[in-house]
């Protein structure tokens, strides 16, 4: 197993930080190959700039600004987010890493020779989490439909393999969470992430 953690906050010391290092960990426990990719303290440029925008479906000219990560998206086989829930969605930093790092060419494959929609280019992952923390309740977040979810949970997934094993977990109402609402959340990502490595 090959696992890329996508992990988007920008406090060191925040809620989420505590949960990448229980990922971390279990992955590390595992003897999983791993490679993290923290978006706030990497310094990723996450806006799609007009020149960007212009090269989106030059391939491979696409790759050039972002071709690490890009590397890094084709070398792993398993792909775990982990992000505060913000305004019901993902944050900025993050939708902008999807809008640079899945472009035409790797993520997916544009309509060709009379094809009427896209063709998934992310076959080769088959394992998806997500792990996030939501200042709202869990009643709010489904009354918003939940598009941080949806973004990742249906539109990546989408992209992967068919039959994609996925995983999430979220802290609702963090803002008023307790320690033991925290450590008993801890937990239950250890739960999931025993579910994410089972074969």
């Amino acid at each position: 197993m090959r696992v890329l953690v996508v992990y988007c906050h920008p406090n060191p010391e925040s809620f989420n930080a505590a949960v990448l290092d229980v990922v971390e960990q279990k992955l590390a426990t595992a003897g999983v190959e791993t490679r993290v990719e923290n978006l706030y303290a990497d310094g990723f440029e996450p806006v799609l700039s007009q020149q960007g925008l212009a090269d989106y479906h030059s391939i491979p000219k696409n790759r050039e600004a972002v071709q690490r990560h890009i590397e890094n998206i084709e070398w792993c086989n398993s792909l775990i987010f982990i992000y505060p829930t913000w305004w019901y969605g993902v944050p900025a930093m993050l939708k902008g890493w999807l809008d640079r790092t899945l472009v035409p060419g790797s993520a997916f494959h544009l309509p060709m020779h009379g094809a009427k929609s896209i063709e998934p280019g992310l076959q080769h992952i088959t394992r998806l989490a997500a792990f996030t923390t939501c200042g709202a309740s869990w009643r709010w977040t489904q009354l918003m439909g939940a598009p941080g979810k949806r973004t990742l949970l249906r539109g990546v997934r989408s992209i992967c393999a068919l039959r994609v094993r996925t995983i999430f977990a979220a802290h609702y109402s963090i803002d008023s969470s307790t320690e033991l609402s925290r450590s008993r959340h801890l937990l239950k990502v250890e739960r999931q992430m025993d579910k994410f490595l089972a074969a």
